[in-house]
């Protein structure tokens, strides 16, 4: 391969994305403390100045979802197939496990007690260590993990780009979003390529983090656990085993890895719920997410359009914002590989109401139970978090609770295997992007897999901050992402009266 051939349009994408990661690893190398402050500066700039557009953009997102699905549109089915090809229950688990392996233990357990502690700005009235902030808690953690982040990353978005994919034949990548609205202006242009790479980046920071974050989360639990120092190299050792699960995975191709991890996920994770449900304060988990629920629902607008406090939104709403919006197109890429056959509207009750449902009474399971336990006894929670910060809260609450010798290892299991399907779903993602081929070859999957771990590798040794200035950058990235995604407002529309017209004339 020449120097030119990897500036041409199907290379270039590729080109721009791997140049990026090597000149951040060589700038986080030089100077760790000018570069994670260079990051901060970005992310300071993109929340404050983009904030109040991305919270718009989630409603607007959503409520445009919803009335969708309730449309004669809702009929339409997905993906020029009339049955789906894989199970309702293998679909779920693959859509859900994808984005809860970024939160799904972690934040679950960490967000509402941190809440709890310090009630948000939208229950600035509540007081700390009560009954109302117990509700207050959960419902503001309901709010950056419910209705409006899975909206964004797979409702509109897929319906576009299903609609340019399968009925329109273009290539199944992020720029296929502004086809409805330019048409085939940059399919072949270095903007679309632009486009993509951005896309790839916003994901790749966002699945990177995570996987390092797991390496430094795993050795401090292990250290808590066993007595065995958490040093540097055991958090490599312990990388290059998730990195080696998921490139596994990866390389054995979506019906097969994929699918199989999605599945002992689900079943593991369901499997700790009743344990956690049946050795825990059970009526106190199942009270609280029926108060809290119905307290998210009455602030939801001031929650989601308030603008109040902005160090506080920066570091919360604004951030989770960014980064769910930077994960959209190439989530919905991959919810649109696997989605054929289903109709828009069992898409959208699917991604946007029932697994937010879901995903909120796992966050009530475990940070309910957390906040219990620091409700009745002071310390309990918050002692560990004070010395350990948020990854203590997990180990804090799980040793609360009898048998913790087989829920510790469980949940941490269960948290590097969902970490490992992220991984593994985002890798054959951005494959389909810079491939040629509308089908990426296995090892072009294991390319990219091992790529996000190398990445990961190396900012865990360059020192502290890499992985936080890398996971802070998917919200520089969410700016330019955000104005893609907006584009599927008006663009979803169009492409919903193009699936209509085709319809009616087959």
């Amino acid at each position: 391969m020449t120097f030119t051939s990897l500036f041409k349009a199907e290379k270039l994408v590729s080109t721009l994305t791997i140049s990026f990661f090597s000149l951040f690893l060589l700038a986080a190398m030089i100077d760790m403390s000018l570069f994670s402050q260079t990051i901060n500066q970005m992310f300071g700039f993109a929340a404050e100045e983009f904030g109040a557009f991305w919270q718009w953009l989630m409603v607007a997102n959503l409520a445009l979802a919803l009335v969708i699905a309730i449309s004669p549109y809702g009929k339409l089915k997905l993906g020029h197939q009339s049955k789906p090809d894989i199970s309702a229950f293998r679909w779920v688990s693959m859509i859900m496990c994808t984005l809860l392996a970024g939160g799904g233990v972690f934040w679950s357990a960490a967000e509402p007690v941190y809440h709890f502690l310090s009630p948000s700005p939208s229950y600035s009235g509540v007081g700390q260590h009560t009954e109302a902030a117990v509700t207050a808690a959960l419902s503001q953690s309901f709010l950056h993990w419910g209705f409006l982040a899975w909206s964004v990353l797979g409702t509109l978005a897929t319906i576009v780009l299903m609609y340019a994919h399968y009925e329109k034949g273009l290539k199944l990548r992020p720029r296929a979003l502004l086809y409805p609205v330019f048409g085939e202006r940059f399919e072949n242009h270095w903007f679309g390529a632009v486009v993509d790479a951005c896309s790839i980046i916003g994901v790749a920071a966002g699945t990177i983090g995570p996987i390092g974050f797991l390496a430094s989360q795993l050795g401090f639990s292990i250290e808590v656990l066993f007595g065995i120092d958490s040093t540097l190299s055991s958090q490599v050792l312990i990388l290059l085993g998730v990195v080696v699960i998921y490139s596994l995975s990866a390389f054995t191709g979506m019906d097969k890895g994929l699918q199989w991890l999605s599945k002992i996920n689900v079943i593991g994770a369901l499997a700790l719920l009743l344990f956690v449900l049946t050795l825990g304060p059970t009526s106190f988990i199942f009270g609280s997410f029926v108060t809290a629920f119905g307290s998210y629902i009455e602030h939801f607008s001031a929650m989601s359009l308030g603008t109040e406090k902005t160090v506080w939104m920066t570091n919360w709403t604004w951030f989770f914002w960014g980064w769910f919006i930077g994960f959209a197109p190439m989530m919905a890429i991959f919810i649109a590989k696997i989605s054929r056959g289903r109709s828009i509207r069992v898409l959208i009750l699917a991604v946007a109401v029932g697994s937010p449902l879901v995903t909120n009474f796992w966050f009530t399971a475990l940070g309910g139970t957390g906040i219990f336990f620091e409700l009745t006894n002071p310390g309990a929670i918050s002692g560990p978090m004070a010395g350990a910060g948020l990854p203590g809260i997990l180990i804090a609450t799980l040793q609360q609770l009898p048998l913790q010798i087989i829920l510790v290892p469980a949940f941490l299991l269960l948290t590097t295997t969902f970490v490992a399907t992220t991984g593994d779903s985002m890798a054959y993602a951005i494959a389909v992007v810079t491939s040629e081929d509308a089908t990426p070859s296995k090892y072009q999957r294991l390319f990219w897999a091992a790529m996000l771990g190398v990445v990961a590798a190396v900012l865990l040794t360059a020192g502290n901050g890499g992985l936080a200035a890398l996971e802070s950058f998917i919200v520089v990235t969410a700016v330019p992402v955000s104005l893609l995604i907006a584009t599927t407002l008006i663009s979803a529309p169009v492409a919903l009266k193009g699936m209509s017209a085709a319809k009616a004339i087959q």
